[in-house]
């Protein structure tokens, strides 16, 4: 995303231009597995959103998203968890952006996250389970504040619930129309609503579809967490 500068503000040689948001991933493809029949790779990235910052104020801290996780090969969804994301890395120079990113690699436990997206395969719900619970996520954008904050959090826009649904009936790949949904395919689905997030907020909603399809994971077997999002 562009912002052309004002008028007044334009250079003699024609007009400036600065990036508001702008996105980086870099594929590790020597380091993948294959998680319920489907490739993933390792994945390294981030985002700066200029729109988080005030341009017209004293120069300041810098803030980045950045993240490592795996990118599923059938789809290009983004797959990242706890450890793999920092929301906010505000540095003031190079040196400490290497030395955040370095530490949160440090961090990272890919064998473990692994784990966790394959264990997503172990558990299925039905169809009615699956319209509950999207009928919930639609009801959960109009719960008075003190309500949702009981809650879970969930991030998803009402136009990417209906993409979910869709998807549900029309993927190839993760759809389970008439029959159970394994709950990796049911991430894969939050995952594949989510690309048509601005840039600024697309690694937030990556990382709360791990949230969510963990915690309804959990409910299914009976944690009490998400159990509002399936009774």
């Amino acid at each position: 995303t562009f912002r052309r500068k004002k008028d007044a503000e334009e250079l003699s040689c024609g007009f400036e231009v600065y990036y508001e948001r702008c996105a980086f991933a870099i594929e590790i493809p020597t380091v993948y597995e294959t998680v319920n029949g489907n490739k993933l790779t390792l994945t390294v990235g981030g985002v700066r959103a200029y729109n988080h910052t005030n341009l017209y104020s004293k120069k300041g801290m810098e803030r980045f998203k950045v993240f490592v996780g795996f990118t599923c090969m059938v789809c290009t969804n983004l797959c990242v968890s706890t450890d793999g994301y920092l929301s906010n890395l505000e540095v003031t120079n190079t040196k400490d952006l290497y030395r955040g990113v370095l530490e949160m690699l440090h961090g990272y436990n890919p064998a473990k996250h692994i784990h966790l997206m394959r264990s997503l395969g172990d558990t299925c719900m039905n169809e009615h389970q699956f319209a509950t619970l999207l009928g919930k996520m639609r009801l959960y954008q109009c719960l008075p504040q003190g309500y949702q904050k009981r809650l879970p959090r969930m991030l998803l826009t009402d136009t990417q619930v209906n993409a979910v649904a869709k998807a549900y009936i029309s993927d190839a790949n993760f759809g389970g129309l008439g029959g159970e949904l394994s709950m990796w395919k049911f991430y894969n689905l939050l995952t594949g609503s989510n690309k048509n997030s601005y840039i600024d907020s697309f690694l937030d909603r990556t990382y709360n579809a791990t949230e969510l399809a963990t915690g309804i994971n959990a409910a299914l077997h009976g944690d009490e967490r998400y159990r509002w999002f399936i009774d």
